[in-house]
């Protein structure tokens, strides 16, 4: 069973088991327009909650995209180089940016349901 939790970054994390799948929401993708270039970090790499972890270019910006959780990561998504505008088709399924091992699953509580980001949403 896996469970989705939002950051107020507008970055989510799917967690099934040990294993913390990361992306944009799909707001954060239609405020971006045409992603058109995506930087992902190198298995191996440790980082922190909140911690920078990857880097999305779109026609309108560039934006950092952080980690929700601690962790390790273990696998970037290379299809995204290939392909940026995944990002924008999918952005909470096939457009996820890495995977990461976790460090300390007590850090979910910080995060909100998703009923919760879709409120988070509605007030901005």
């Amino acid at each position: 069973m896996s469970e989705t939790r939002f950051t107020d970054q507008h970055e989510w994390v799917r967690i099934e088991g040990d294993v913390a799948t990361v992306g944009i929401t799909k707001y954060a993708a239609e405020q971006l327009g045409d992603v058109v270039y995506v930087e992902l970090p190198e298995a191996g790499r440790k980082v922190g909650q909140g911690g920078e972890a990857a880097v999305v270019e779109s026609v309108k910006a560039a934006s950092e995209v952080y980690a929700p959780i601690g962790g390790e990561v273990t696998a970037g998504n290379t299809a995204l180089s290939d392909e940026p505008a995944k990002v924008n088709a999918d952005p909470e399924g096939e457009g996820w940016f890495f995977k990461m091992k976790i460090t300390d699953k007590n850090e979910l509580t910080k995060l909100m349901t998703a009923d919760q980001y879709a409120e988070f949403v509605k007030g901005l």
